[in-house]
Parts: structure tokens; sequence; C-alpha cells
């Protein structure tokens, strides 16, 4: 299968021979499990002290019948403050959690390598459906070619007016002006310093990240992955399939390198 691959500035360079990574079948399910399993990966352990919500002086009656009161512990004291209110207990105000949250439980989840290989793979080659692409929001309609493959020097772009002028000749600009139209949040989420949601734009796949990660950075959404890093958590952003995604001619080579089972048996089978 082959494709059409562009320079820096827009215009056609020739044909490339795609990977045969990009005729593996799109598991849109496997995609989703791949990509809760590895977002599992980064959440932090929580829990509450053993005695948090009891280190109160709230006692009961005792005995607790013949008072004529409830059986629940109250506040003790000399007088004033929250003396004969209720305390220590799950159910009372400023009272312990009745079940809290434990450093104990498991949240870190595990997925087969094989499985995780081939929704690599998937994700990877939906990012030749244009389809696929603008069904996730993204605005590809003057782009005829995919996946989009670049020549090598876009690697070597790092200042942002060079690569702001890549954006409008591989016709990528409307994509990226897409997240500046987003609202401001409103209630908790601005009061505590999340009022503004960044989404995500166009992923450029290379071989070496270093120089262009420079040059994207004052472009919103837009992101830079070498190919050893790269993820299904990069290709499909809360688990929906597919990103619009650049490919540079040595980032396909790279990419023909990554071995899977089903790979091998599509080879068999040819």
């Amino acid at each position: 299968m082959k494709t059409v691959s562009f320079s820096i500035n827009g215009s056609k360079e020739g044909e490339v021979e795609l990977p045969l990574i990009f005729s593996t079948p799109f598991r849109v399910e496997l995609i989703h499990k791949a990509f809760t399993n590895l977002n599992s990966h980064k959440f932090q352990p929580q829990g509450r002290h053993p005695t948090a919500g009891m280190d109160v002086v709230a006692r009961s009656n005792d005995p607790p019948t013949g008072q004529h009161q409830a059986r629940i512990a109250k506040m003790k004291g000399g007088g004033g403050g929250r003396q004969g209110q209720a305390g220590g207990v799950a159910s009372v105000r400023g009272g312990r959690q009745a079940h809290p949250p434990i450093v104990d439980k498991v949240i870190y989840k595990k997925l087969n390598k094989k499985e995780n290989k081939l929704a690599l793979c998937s994700a990877i080659a939906a990012t030749a459906s244009k389809e696929l692409i603008q069904s996730r929001g993204h605005k590809v309609e003057d782009i005829e070619s995919f996946p989009i493959i670049v020549s090598n020097e876009i690697e070597s772009i790092s200042k942002a007016t060079e690569f702001s002028k890549v954006l409008n000749s591989l016709n990528l600009m409307n994509d990226v002006k897409r997240l500046e139209t987003r609202k401001a949040r409103t209630g908790k989420s601005s009061l505590r310093g999340r009022g503004k949601k960044i989404g995500k734009s166009v992923l450029f796949v290379t071989k070496d990240s270093a120089n262009i990660r420079k040059a994207c950075g004052s472009f919103p959404g837009v992101e830079v992955r070498a190919v050893k890093d790269l993820s299904v958590l990069d290709l499909a952003p809360g688990s929906d399939p597919i990103r619009l995604t650049v490919y540079s001619k040595a980032a396909l080579e790279e990419i023909a390198k990554i071995k899977s089972t089903h790979l091998e048996l599509m080879v068999k089978i040819k």
C-alpha cells in the first residue's frame, strides 16, 4: 500500500510504501481497553488516616439504655462549642467516613503484552482513515491524502515561526484554531484553577522529537512523540479514536520495525 508524501512546503514529493502495520484491522474495543489500562498507570494511591474523624472526646451513656436519650456517642466538654452534639461516628456531622478509600486498593491495571501491541498497531493503522479522524471532530476537509507523510526536514525545525508555516502549508492550521474557540468552564473547576480545558489537535510522530518539541510549544493541542514513546494514550486521547497524526519518513522506517504476532501471521497469509 502506497501513499503520497509531502515536503514541509506542502508540495508533493512522491509516493512512499506504507509498512505492513497500516493493514492492521481497526479494533475500537481493544483500543478502549488498552487506554483504560494504560491510563491507570499514572493514578496515585490515596487513603485516610486510621483515626480520621474519630479524634474527639465523644462517649455514649453507660449503660446505653434507660437514659431517655439516643444511644449515639455525644461530645463531652465544660460548656460551649460542640458539647452535647453527636460525634466520632459515620452518621453525624464532622464524623468519620463509613468506608474511606484505602491505599491497598488495586488501581494499577494490567494488560497482556500482545493485546497492548495489537491495540497500538490498530491505532496507528486507523490514522489512515479520514472518516475516523473526522468523527473525532478534527478539521480535515482540505486534506486529501491519509496518513499524512512529511519529509524528514520537519524534524530539524526548532522555531515557532517556521513551524507555523508548515502547519499552513499542510492545511493543519484550521484544526489548531479549532481549539481557540473553547469556552471557559465555570463552577468548582474554575475555582480550583481548571477554568480552561485544552483539547487535542495534531500529533507529530518523528524519529527524534528534541528539536520540533521546542517549536510546537506555543500551539494549543499540538504534540510531538518519538516512535519509541508512542502509545495508545497519544493516538486515542480519552479512548476516542482516532487522532489527526502526521508522520515523518524516518518515523515510518521506525514503525516498520515494530514486531507483533498478528503481523507475522499476515506475512504468512500473504
